[in-house]
């Protein structure tokens, strides 16, 4: 007898998401996947009354919703950690509050991870949502090497599926200042030394947000921060000579310049767009 209670444990952490509209499609992208074998973990970050009373009525919405959490303000880190402890799935998903999934991203994911014991992860490509609408897509590298892992994560976070028994081995997402905005990427680096591997699904399942304000969170101190997980991981990931310590600097420099230069470059480096023929298949059919 399986000792899992369910196939999937959903685990979402969420911090003052006052936009109940963007709020709900992330929820209902879960709550109407094709594969319905599962667990929602919300947990709310200590977030304001505001906020926190959209969660407690989105609670109510589906029994598989598990609303947990706590009045004072942890990290992310921390959020996801308490709900990978409630967890009683055989597989654990990410996802965020302002993101999408399709509706087959768990059961695509879910079938790659049973036909493929080789892999403790795996993630997808996604595309790029702002509050004008898709305007690119993020192509991941299909099964990241230590090299995959210089100018940034491999692997875009909420799109992410673990095996539950991963965090048997390890003590989970590092909660600590200096991981502050990038846990993803050092868990991520900590699994690859410890001999797992992890994969991206060459299909686009997940629609993932980032605008303007995905840029302005960052400060000098948290580029620092990141620039020494950078200098840790790379290490023992045996990256860091001889080009590895170009991007150890790489979050200190991103720090000089304009926030919304970031952006823009980003979106001028997104040349492939395969999203068009997406869009004009949905106005054909829609009739738009």
């Amino acid at each position: 007898m399986s000792k899992y209670d369910v196939s999937i444990s959903v685990i979402m952490g969420v911090y003052n998401q006052n936009d109940e509209k963007v709020l709900r499609e992330a929820v209902d992208s879960i709550l109407n996947q094709t594969f319905k074998d599962f667990e929602f973990i919300i947990y709310d970050d200590g977030s304001q009354p505001d906020a926190a009373l959209i969660l407690e009525k989105i609670k109510k919405i589906d029994p598989r919703i598990v609303l947990i959490g706590q009045e004072k303000n942890h990290g992310l880190a921390f959020s996801l950690n308490a709900c990978i402890e409630q967890a009683r799935g055989k597989y654990i998903a990410r996802m965020d509050a302002d993101d999408i999934s399709d509706p087959n991203r768990l059961k695509v994911q879910y079938d790659f991870l049973e036909k493929n014991p080789q892999y403790s992860w795996c993630g997808c490509n996604a595309r790029l949502l702002d509050e004008n609408g898709i305007w690119g897509t993020r192509e991941m590298p299909e099964a990241p090497a230590e090299k995959d892992y210089l100018k940034y994560s491999p692997y875009i976070h909420p799109t992410v599926m673990y095996r539950a028994s991963l965090f048997e081995e390890t003590d989970g997402y590092k909660v600590s200042e200096e991981t502050l905005l990038c846990e993803d990427y050092e868990i991520f680096m900590r699994l690859r030394q410890m001999g797992k591997r992890g994969y991206n699904i060459q299909e686009t399942l997940f629609t993932y947000r980032e605008d303007s304000d995905s840029y302005r969170r960052r400060d000098f101190k948290r580029g620092i921060n990141e620039a020494k997980v950078r200098f840790e991981n790379f290490n023992k990931l045996h990256v860091l000579f001889p080009t590895g310590w170009v991007y150890v600097f790489r979050p200190i420099i991103a720090c000089l310049v304009p926030r919304e230069m970031i952006y823009i470059l980003k979106r001028m480096k997104t040349r492939k767009k395969p999203w068009k023929k997406e869009l004009e298949s949905e106005l054909i059919i829609t009739g738009k």
